[in-house]
């Protein structure tokens, strides 16, 4: 810094330096030296309020709080002197007097600002006389409690709501004797017009205001404040693209997205929104629409700015091979070129794309979308060699690839050891969805039975019914509420017409002269799978009963097809065995991702499958294992929310869908795209959850 701007004082006998303006508290700390302090939050301004910081400065009287003195060139200041720390002591005692006693019981213990400053201070035993405040708990509010017998009014809480966020609902007020912080007339935090940042729990200092147990149990820090972000596999930074979508700038929120994954367009219709699982705002009323917003955001990218500043790095002169184009195969295709590397992928198939090509029917995902993708991820010096099968690993060894990754997907369908499975017109759920995809006729009769409740199970139904099938059933193990399929899946199923027989077990597929009649079922009273993992159903007593259909299709689940030539270990479900530190097979420079080794999951699981295999691909072609890419512009984030009366209040966009007679005519979309006004108003309802991070951490005394 200039030296214009630099004083120097004394403390405690050493010389330091700092910035003019600052306090001496914070000249202080800056320089290691830790002088006690409780209402002080680097965040917030000053107010001198608790007394713990107070010192002797040569030629002012008493002993001034040091966090609201300034730093003056040559003062000289002590901070330990015997009046400074009795005073010290006192002030912290009187804090004390109305706080509980008992540590040990508290969830802040061991965490807590005011235990460790008591242990600093030595007031183990008090000189003052304790009271009890006695005061109710407010367990009410979403995402926070609030204790007032642990408030010691230290006013942070005051300040983070209305200087740090200027959102205005926190007051200091009278009850009694007593001074407690809360919202006018003891309004619930959403009626009193709070925004939920959580700031006011970030800087309590004793846990009087805190995140509720539920919420924070067994997470991480990140993973409880900011879940969206830290829940989704490839941990895109949800808030900031929700952010730039309410500038107005799809660009840069596309680019935040694109710095972790190469298939925005394809999330933004089958992701299976992990982030909308656990986002806070559901705890206030519904969660954020976080994939419709991706979506809208990918079809209004006209600037594409982010498209300048993705460049791959020199060419390494190092050769690598993805067996298999789904989505993690394309996923690790496209950051290795990014590396340098050159890449070529194998697909056996005569279309690249995997399972999102062949699982996905056309109404889920547009082909367009997806063929855009693939364009650019060609684009960017990958090779898709499709209708080419590789069988063994040494063959391409031979032709001098340098590593390879096995993304082969999970695209062998099982079938029910129950009598009558191999019978004709009982269908593999993943090739029916594979024929129909790639454009072939498949007969089917006029009753359908889909046997599963996943994804692949109402994808096969959905299908059949715009096939002109009159009657589609889904039939499977587990109960309707916690059945694999999203909400929004089973919802769209119902509305066009399918017939749901939860809770059931089968016990053979019934014939008559060659011809399929029907599946012979058992209601499920409960299931559970053993040490081994094999399944042990307890079934209702004389439930046997019959479905009837002319079709059966089995979508009870899949597994990869791994060819002997591979040289592969493998494990139960025939899914392939990595190192799980260094992701590598049994194979020296053979790496493998996707469904491939994790199981049939979704496609968000899979491109962070991907990604993961490239960095260690690369690590092992001599690279440094980076693949992170910076493309988003800097956004300058506005602490201060501001008040919004009703925020708490609005409503989640409601998706508009396509009339359902009308969607089974063919393979148009379902749900019609947001319009600006309510992709923005939708992103507002963010509540910025990653704000709180921002707040600088409080150091403990031992750590100066």
């Amino acid at each position: 810094m200039p030296d214009s701007e630099v004083i120097k004082l004394n403390i405690d006998g050493r010389d330091i330096e700092t910035q003019k303006g600052k306090s001496i508290l914070e000249a202080a700390l800056d320089a290691g030296i830790y002088i006690p302090h409780l209402c002080h939050h680097p965040n917030l301004p000053p107010i001198g309020a608790c007394r713990l910081c107070i010192v002797e400065v040569d030629g002012i009287e008493g002993l001034p709080p040091s966090c609201v003195t300034p730093a003056e060139n040559g003062m000289t200041v002590r901070t330990k002197t015997d009046s400074a720390e009795r005073l010290r002591r006192l002030a912290m005692e009187l804090m004390l007097a109305g706080h509980p006693a008992d540590c040990g019981t508290c969830e802040k213990y061991l965490n807590c600002e005011l235990q460790s400053l008591k242990q600093y201070l030595g007031c183990e035993e008090l000189t003052v006389r304790r009271r009890s405040k006695l005061l109710p708990l407010t367990t009410g509010n979403p995402l926070f409690m609030h204790d007032p017998n642990k408030c010691v009014v230290c006013g942070r809480c005051v300040r983070a709501c209305q200087e740090l966020r200027g959102v205005g609902v926190l007051f200091y007020k009278k009850q009694g004797r007593e001074t407690l912080t809360g919202t006018a007339a003891d309004l619930p935090l959403a009626d009193a017009g709070c925004r939920f940042c959580g700031a006011c729990a970030e800087v309590c200092p004793t846990g009087a205001i805190q995140d509720k147990e539920e919420v924070a149990r067994g997470k991480n820090r990140k993973v409880a404040l900011v879940p969206c972000r830290y829940t989704c596999p490839a941990e895109i930074d949800v808030p900031s693209y929700l952010r730039f979508i309410g500038e107005k700038d799809y660009s840069a929120a596309i680019a935040v997205i694109r710095e972790k994954v190469p298939f925005p367009g394809v999330l933004g219709y089958v992701c299976n929104r992990p982030c909308e699982d656990v986002c806070r705002r559901a705890e206030i009323n519904q969660p954020v629409s976080i994939r419709e917003l991706k979506r809208f955001a990918v079809t209004h990218d006209a600037a594409r700015a982010w498209q300048k500043l993705s460049v791959s790095r020199p060419a390494t002169g190092k050769k690598a091979a993805v067996v298999g184009s789904g989505p993690a195969g394309l996923t690790a295709a496209y950051y290795l070129a990014r590396q340098g590397h050159a890449v070529t992928v194998f697909e056996s198939l005569p279309v690249a794309g995997g399972m999102l090509r062949l699982g996905i029917p056309e109404y889920r995902l547009p082909r367009d979308v997806l063929d855009s993708e693939i364009k650019y991820i060609e684009n960017t010096g990958v090779a898709i060699r499709t209708g080419a099968r590789v069988d063994s690993i040494d063959m391409l060894l031979e032709q001098g690839y340098n590593g390879i990754i096995v993304a082969l997907g999970t695209h062998a369908g099982q079938r029910l050891p129950i009598p009558g499975a191999d019978s004709a017109g009982v269908l593999l759920g993943v090739d029916f969805l594979k024929d129909i995809n790639m454009g072939k006729k498949v007969a089917i009769g006029e009753k359908v039975l889909v046997l599963g409740g996943g994804s692949v199970a109402f994808d096969c139904a959905r299908v059949a019914r715009r096939l002109g099938a009159g009657s589609v059933m889904i039939a499977c193990l587990e109960c309707g509420d916690t059945m694999p399929a999203s909400s929004e899946e089973i919802e769209q199923g119902l509305e066009e017409g399918i017939t749901l027989y939860p809770a059931r077990t089968f016990t053979r597929v019934l014939t008559e002269n060659g011809n399929i009649t029907g599946v012979e079922c058992l209601e499920v009273e409960s299931f559970s799978f053993d040490e081994d993992r094999v399944l042990q159903v307890e079934t209702r007593e004389n439930s046997a009963h019959v479905l009837e259909a002319d079709t059966v299709i089995l979508a009870i689940g899949q597994q990869p097809e791994v060819p002997e030539g591979f040289g592969l270990d493998t494990k139960a479900g025939n899914l392939i065995e990595l190192d799980s530190f260094t992701l590598a097979t049994s194979r020296d420079g053979v790496f493998a991702a996707g469904d491939a080794v994790n199981g049939t999951s979704s496609v968000i699981e899979a491109i962070a499958s991907g990604r993961k295999a490239a960095a260690a691909l690369d690590k092992f072609l001599e690279g440094s294992g980076n693949i992170a890419e910076k493309l988003a512009p800097q956004l300058e984030v506005r602490q201060c929310l501001g008040p919004w009366e009703g925020y708490a209040s609005l409503e989640r966009s409601k998706d508009t869908c396509v009339p359902a007679a009308e969607r089974l005519k063919g393979f148009c979309g379902v749900v019609c795209d947001m319009d600006e006004a309510a992709a923005v108003h939708e992103s507002e309802r963010c509540l910025q959850c990653d704000l709180r991070l921002k707040i600088t951490p409080v150091k403990f005394w031992g750590s100066y």
